[in-house]
């Protein structure tokens, strides 16, 4: 009977049953990762509401009170700085809700 060693697992490399999830997990990357997914979905969403009614950048901006440069941050997927606040009075804007849970 032989023993075979299993190969070492390489620096840098995947274990095959781990989830991506997991793999950001352990970089500790997983939380970013998911609050820019978040934001990201979010602003998809606010510029569908606002092409849907033919909203410009500076119109909505007008609706929220705000600068047309703050609109561009919000809508900025890069831009982690934006409040819950500013996300809620730019969904009322459309006429939409923002709503937050835990799960």
């Amino acid at each position: 009977m032989t023993n075979k060693r299993l190969p070492k697992k390489r620096k840098g490399s995947i274990d095959r049953s781990e989830t991506f999830d997991d793999f950001l997990a352990e970089q500790g990357l997983l939380a970013e990762t998911e609050d820019a997914a978040i934001k990201e979905i979010i602003a998809d969403q606010i510029k569908v509401a606002m092409n849907d009614q033919h909203l410009s950048k500076t119109e909505m901006a007008a609706r929220m009170k705000t600068s047309r440069r703050q609109l561009d941050r919000l809508l900025d997927p890069n831009n982690p700085s934006v409040t819950l606040t500013t996300l809620r009075r730019a969904a009322n804007a459309v006429g939409r809700t923002l709503r937050v849970q835990l799960d």
